[in-house]
């Protein structure tokens, strides 16, 4: 596995916020349950957390319905979903406090960069576009959400993401949505998420070679300092 990015040192008992990102099918998940596992043998407490919260706010069902076809034309507005989107990480904000407060770690599957990298991707933006300014305006300004001490790239090639989210739609008859299954979308906002990083947009980034399996123990090790 390679990292590329700075070191974060994690002083015990108090509350880090970090940031997994990624493609559809980069392996977020699979890193968060690894990293959960290394950070508890290390005897740090951990709570996670992934957006959007499909079965947990109204808003994240109605982008999970926008993009299997329903609501109109709801799924084809760039803004309308970014916004449903941000109001769902809004609901979630009191939550997330509390579990900094609680734990030494909390993990988060995506959140206010997958807008902003989505978004810019459909409308041929770069990072430095009105798109990406307006969610910053709208979810860090305007709606306060805390901010990550890291944010996680978990960089692998399009091709390679599209072709495990496939697989997985095949073993867990978990259908692909609209953005998944748009290849050209998938490589545009591969650009946006490295561009991202490379700017260290709100916050530090590093980034993870997930081409391979990632090495949870050395992420581990890197991440805590």
């Amino acid at each position: 596995m390679a990292v590329r990015g700075p070191r974060l040192r994690i002083v015990p008992a108090v509350g880090r916020l970090i940031v997994i990102e990624g493609l559809d099918g980069a392996g977020k998940r699979t890193l968060v349950d690894g990293l959960t596992a290394r950070l508890r043998e290390r005897g740090r407490s951990v709570a996670h957390a992934a957006f959007p919260r499909y079965t947990a706010d109204v808003h994240a069902e109605l982008v999970a319905e926008a993009l299997h076809g329903e609501h109109g034309d709801l799924g084809a507005s760039v803004h309308g979903m970014a916004v449903l989107y941000a109001l769902d990480r809004r609901g979630a904000a009191d939550d997330l406090r509390a579990d900094l407060a609680a734990h030494d770690v909390v993990l988060l599957d995506r959140y206010v960069a997958s807008n902003a990298a989505y978004g810019a991707a459909r409308l041929g933006q770069d990072v430095d576009g009105d798109f990406v300014r307006w969610v910053r305006e709208l979810e860090v300004e305007r709606f306060g959400l805390p901010r990550p001490d890291l944010q996680l790239l978990l960089q692998v090639p399009a091709d390679v993401a599209a072709g495990r989210a496939e697989h997985r739609e095949r073993t867990e008859t978990r259908r692909r949505d609209r953005f998944e299954s748009d290849s050209s979308l998938q490589q545009r906002c591969a650009e946006l998420y490295a561009r991202l990083a490379e700017t260290g947009w709100w916050s530090p980034w590093l980034v993870v070679d997930g081409s391979a399996r990632p090495d949870h123990e050395a992420l581990a090790g890197r991440v805590l300092g």
